[in-house]
């Protein structure tokens, strides 16, 4: 019988974590605690971080894991790489279960960018209203640029006082409805999207929106996480662990 690590936080995350539980698999999901409400999930939780790759590799022999699912968001880079170089060490098996990226369709208007940094570097010097779609992690880059007036959607109101001085939060939670990010584009009179390459369908509608009013979009690409077997299936990562859906 494997005993799984699920690293969770995305609707994938989420979906593995009701199907692990229906199959009766030993399955804990693992949250970074980044959001004060979490979604409720049908496994054991465990929230919070490990203290880097020794931490995890410590976690992994103390529980006795034979198996670690990676289905966390295709931005969080650095939880991805310390995955992949614990499950190393320890001879722990590992998959990534993730969505596949968004490919430009016609009407878009992307300008892609490698990083957040160049995000920032790339809005125009003219004052713009710009969705600023990225979370809260990142805000702060976007200080640089004082200029512009920022949307920001969060789940959590804010703690402290955010970096960009001319702001509006909507707070909200995914997924969302195309016709609902056309009214708030609309209300807000937006000029530019900043987004990251999230993929999948949860975060998809300000894209589609964006098209509909033919608004350009700053597309933020994901960042390199390493080599590691890859799965955009539940029933893949299912037939990988020896269990049929």
């Amino acid at each position: 019988m494997p005993r799984i690590l699920l690293l969770g936080g995305t609707s994938e995350a989420a979906e593995m974590a009701r199907i692990l539980a229906r199959a009766g698999l030993w399955a804990v999901y693992s949250y970074a605690g980044r959001t004060q409400s979490p979604v409720a999930q049908p496994l054991p939780l465990r929230v919070g971080g490990f203290g880097g790759v020794d931490g995890l590799r410590a976690y992994l022999a103390r529980e006795a894991i034979t198996h670690v699912i990676d289905a966390t968001h295709p931005f969080a880079a650095q939880m991805s790489r310390n995955a992949i170089a614990a499950c190393r060490a320890q001879g722990v098996a590992l998959c990534g279960f993730e969505r596949l990226p968004w490919v430009a369709q016609t009407g878009d208007r992307w300008t892609s960018v490698p990083d957040m940094e160049a995000a920032a570097s790339a809005l125009p010097i003219e004052a713009r209203r710009v969705f600023l779609a990225i979370g809260r992690q990142h805000i702060g880059l976007f200080g640089a640029v004082p200029q512009h007036h920022y949307l920001l959607r969060l789940v959590d109101p804010p703690t402290l006082p955010l970096p960009v001085p001319d702001c509006r939060v909507v707070l909200a939670r995914g997924p969302f409805l195309e016709d609902e990010d056309l009214a708030l584009l609309q209300e807000h009179r937006i000029d530019l999207v900043v987004a990251k390459n999230a993929g999948g369908t949860g975060a998809r509608a300000k894209i589609d929106a964006a098209r509909r009013l033919g608004l350009p979009v700053l597309m933020i690409e994901r960042p390199e996480t390493g080599a590691r077997l890859v799965f955009h299936a539940a029933e893949d990562v299912m037939g990988w662990l020896g269990h049929g859906l």
